[in-house]
């Protein structure tokens, strides 16, 4: 490897910008297909945006609510991001931004694309510039980043923090025996990651380079390359850009963000399994084979080589990176896939180092075997994608039909890749790959009609305002849902929805004029039995919830006579 502190020459820093500039369109085509058109996946996506959506209908950026209950979980890092962009895009005119959830995604976005440069920046000084490249490449075609850059939560924004706060933590482990005077570019953006992480997403991002710190301490058995963080300054700095708003909401609840967001949500899920997300140790390990794909089976293949270069200084920083925070996650009984997403650049690096060093070899059966897996997934989801649309006799995407076949092409090549022992080529060939599922899946299946069926709550709003324009007499409804209460469908239908059970929705109809009732078909019974027979059914919108399957068959009914 390349020694962190030795001046790269011209030739090899005139390439960087380049080199940055291709990983940000590569990040970008992976993350951009389905972007703009998934509906909003429940359950948590929805509550943030909503969340934030509240904040601009209220004007109340300190206190967190999702309809009338406080969100005291995350704290407000995310939501100002995302009503940042979204107030913008009123100021530009964009029609209905504050229920286009697209806009909301953009934080996660940027989040995603910084991480994968930062990846990129952090690898440059661990190892040479190959290797850098292919490691912010292998992270940008992975699974999870891709499915975080579209959701409209923290988890991007976090990966980016931790990618800064340890490219900067491996500058001045790497340099410490240059004996080179710091700066305070370095300390500074440590410490304004870290701030910023916090305000985002509490402990994780802080955490990741401490438990680094302190096993690179202990391996060394000694802390002084640390003082280049500068951390009394950094401190004050960090506490700078968080205190305000924790003072402030912690005036606004009394204290009951600090009891709810630690000693509930985070030490709740430190303690026990929450919200049914349980497994055991080491289901990250397993996940992480479907997760990490395409990146998984050379990160699998890299492990010998890591466990031999487990003392050099480039390789242990990368271990400190990676195996404290993991081994805690594992210990944890609440797993969540994504938790785990700040740690997947320390794996890229170690896997793009083996292969830039000639140490992935496909010497045994079993190694072909395990990199089969590249063109297999990809295969799969094409097999999933057809039959599905067989079975549901619905066409999928235009997109579906322009990547399939670049899906199949590249999964041959491949393969070709992987018979002749050709290690070097697989990154490049698996992000292509990658690239053609991604576009097949987001921009083709999960937009296409296939999944029509389980878009319940954007087919309920689109009825109900065909409702509404069959209804001349109302200017707009006031709407009440029994049996359906995902979080999108408040997101989407409006702050003001009444969640309620079947007699409620019937009282909620009698109470007024222009108001709607979605009743789902188990609540009608109970709806049918309170109904004063004033009410007529608008519409029926059949599918599946998009969070645990479930068959629907919700009716719209709507009050007659005089727009009641």
């Amino acid at each position: 490897m390349t020694p962190a502190h030795l001046p790269p020459s011209p030739a090899l820093a005139a390439t960087r910008p380049r080199a940055a500039l291709l990983l940000a369109l590569v990040s970008l085509a992976m993350f951009l297909p389905g972007f703009f058109t998934l509906q909003p996946m429940d359950r948590d996506e929805p509550r943030f945006a909503q969340a934030t959506k509240q904040m601009l209908e209220s004007g109340d950026f300190i206190a967190i609510r999702f309809q009338d209950e406080a969100r005291n979980k995350k704290p407000v890092g995310i939501y100002w991001l995302q009503a940042g962009v979204v107030a913008a895009a009123e100021k530009l005119g964009a029609p209905e931004a504050r229920t286009r959830i697209f806009l909301y995604r953009l934080p996660s976005l940027a989040g995603a694309v910084a991480a994968v440069l930062l990846t990129y920046w952090a690898a440059l000084a661990l190892a040479g510039e190959s290797a850098a490249f292919v490691a912010a490449l292998l992270f940008a075609s992975c699974i999870l980043p891709g499915v975080e850059a579209r959701q409209a939560k923290t988890d991007a924004v976090v990966a980016a923090t931790v990618a800064a706060a340890m490219g900067v933590l491996a500058r001045l482990f790497m340099s410490a025996r240059a004996a080179r005077p710091g700066g305070f570019a370095l300390p500074a953006m440590f410490w304004t990651a870290i701030g910023i992480g916090v305000l985002v997403k509490g402990p994780v991002t802080p955490m990741v380079p401490a438990f680094a710190a302190a096993a690179l301490a202990i391996r060394t058995r000694s802390g002084a390359w640390l003082r280049g963080l500068r951390p009394l300054a950094g401190l004050a700095w960090c506490l700078a850009i968080v205190a305000p708003w924790f003072i402030l909401i912690m005036i606004a609840t009394h204290g009951a963000f600090l009891a709810e967001s630690v000693g509930q949500d985070m030490l709740g899920k430190v303690s026990s399994v929450q919200e049914l997300h349980g497994a055991p140790p080491g289901a990250y390990l397993l996940a992480f084979f479907a997760a990490g794909w395409p990146m998984a089976p050379l990160a699998a293949l890299a492990v010998p080589f890591v466990w031999r270069a487990r003392r050099e200084p480039a390789v242990a920083f990368l271990l400190a990176w990676l195996v404290p925070s993991w081994l805690l996650f594992e210990a944890i009984p609440t797993k969540l896939p994504h938790y785990v997403l700040p740690l997947y650049p320390a794996i890229a690096i170690l896997a793009a180092v083996a292969l830039d060093r000639g140490e992935i070899a496909f010497d045994r059966a079993w190694k072909r075997g395990l990199c089969w897996t590249i063109p297999g997934i990809a295969l799969v989801l094409l097999l999933v994608g057809a039959g599905g649309s067989l079975w549901l006799r619905l066409p999928p995407g235009w997109l579906y039909f322009a990547a399939a076949p670049l899906v199949l092409w590249q999964s041959w090549r491949v393969g070709v890749s992987i018979r002749a022992g050709n290690a070097g080529d697989i990154p490049a060939r698996a992000a292509l790959l990658a690239f053609a599922t991604y576009a097949m899946a987001y921009g083709g299946v999960m937009t296409g009609p296939v999944f029509d069926p389980l878009a319940m709550s954007p087919r309920l709003v689109e009825a109900r305002a065909r409702a509404l324009a069959q209804t001349p007499s109302c200017a707009d409804f006031a709407t009440a849902s029994t049996g359906f209460r995902e979080p999108s469908l408040v997101f989407l239908a409006g702050t003001r929805i009444t969640m309620t059970t079947g007699g409620g929705a019937a009282a909620f109809l009698a109470d007024g004029p222009c108001r709607l009732a979605f009743v789902e078909s188990r609540e009608e019974a109970a709806f049918h039995a309170a109904d004063d027979g004033k009410n007529r059914e608008a519409a029926r919108v059949a599918g599946y919830n998009l969070n645990g399957g479930r068959k629907l068959d919700i009716g719209l009914y709507v009050r007659q006579g005089d727009g009641r």
